[in-house]
C-alpha cells in the first residue's frame, strides 16, 4: 500500500522528478518501446516538456533511444535487481565472512560496485582492537582498494572508459594507481590472477586480500576481502593460507549463486 499524501504534498513534491518517474512507469512488457508523442500523451504533457525529461533520463542511462523510440535503459533495469540480488548475496555471504574472520582474526567484508566506488554491503567485524571498523554502507574509491580492482575487472573496455571518462584518480599512497593506463593494466593483471593482495594501496600500514564473486552467468557481481594492519597480516600467510581461504570463500559464495567454472579451470 502506498503512503497517504502529506498534508503539504503540493509544497514538497518535486514536479520534475515526479514526472520523470511517472514517465518510466509508462513502459511495460506489452509496450517496451515508446515514441516521444506516445510518452507525451501518456503523461498529458507537451512534446517539448517530455523531450526535456527524456533527454535528462537518457543522459543518465535510465532511457535509451533507437529509431526515434525510447526504452528503459540499463541503469533503471538494474536498480531493483541489484538491490534484491545484494540482499540474497548478503545472506549467502555472511557465513563465509564469519568463517574468514574467525580463521584470520581480522574483519571480512563484502562489496559491490556503484559507479567508481565500492559500497560495503556486509561485514564480519573482528572484536580485536586493531580490527577494521569499516561499517556497512561505507564507500571507497574502486581504483584504490583491493575489492574495487577486482570489481572493475568485471567491466569491458568500453564500460571502463565510460565510467572513468573525464575523472581524475586520487592518490592515497605511493601504491595507488593515478593514471587510467596504470589502472587498466593493474585491473587486467588482477583479473587474470583471480585475487588481489594489497599492501597499502589505500591506507599505509593496512593490507588486504580480496577475491571476486561471480553469478550463474560468470559475471563478477561482488568481491570479498579480509583487511587489517600489516603487523598482523603481512607475512607468509598473506600470500599463502589467507589468500587461499579468501579465494575459497569467494568460490563458495559464487557456487551458491549458481556459478560453475569451466571444466578446464576446475582441472587446472
Amino acid at each position: 500500500m502506498s503512503a497517504l499524501p502529506h498534508k503539504n504534498h503540493e509544497k514538497y513534491t518535486v514536479v520534475g522528478l515526479e514526472r520523470g518517474l511517472r514517465l518510466m512507469t509508462l513502459f511495460s512488457d506489452e509496450r517496451p518501446a515508446l515514441t516521444l508523442s506516445e510518452l507525451a500523451r501518456g503523461l498529458g504533457l507537451s512534446r517539448s516538456s517530455v523531450f526535456r525529461l527524456v533527454y535528462t533520463l537518457e543522459s543518465l542511462g535510465f532511457l535509451q533511444r533507437s529509431d526515434n523510440r525510447y526504452r528503459l535503459g540499463p541503469r533503471v533495469l538494474t536498480l531493483g535487481f541489484d538491490y534484491l540480488a545484494s540482499q540474497d548475496l548478503v545472506d549467502l555471504a555472511r557465513p563465509q565472512l564469519q568463517a574468514l574472520r574467525d580463521a584470520t582474526g581480522v574483519s571480512a567484508h563484502l562489496g559491490i560496485l556503484d559507479g567508481t566506488n565500492v559500497i560495503y554491503v556486509a561485514q564480519a567485524a573482528s572484536p580485536r582492537p586493531y580490527a577494521s571498523k569499516v561499517s556497512v554502507g561505507t564507500r571507497f574509491p574502486a581504483h584504490a582498494i583491493s575489492m574495487g580492482r577486482l570489481l572493475l575487472g568485471g567491466l569491458d573496455g568500453a564500460e571502463f572508459d565510460r565510467l572513468y571518462a573525464g575523472k581524475t584518480l586520487e592518490r592515497f599512497t605511493e601504491d595507488t594507481c593515478v593514471t587510467l593506463d596504470a589502472l587498466r593494466e593493474r585491473v587486467r593483471v588482477d583479473r587474470e590472477r583471480g585475487f588481489v593482495v594489497s599492501r597499502g594501496s589505500f591506507e599505509r600500514g593496512i593490507v588486504a586480500v580480496a577475491a571476486p564473486v561471480c553469478d550463474a552467468e560468470g559475471r563478477i557481481v561482488a568481491a570479498i576481502n579480509i583487511a587489517g594492519p600489516s603487523a598482523v597480516l603481512d607475512n607468509g600467510a598473506l600470500d599463502g593460507v589467507f589468500k587461499d581461504r579468501v579465494v575459497a570463500a569467494a568460490n563458495e559464495i559464487s557456487r551458491l549463486l549458481g556459478h560453475r567454472p569451466p571444466a578446464w579451470k576446475s582441472a587446472s
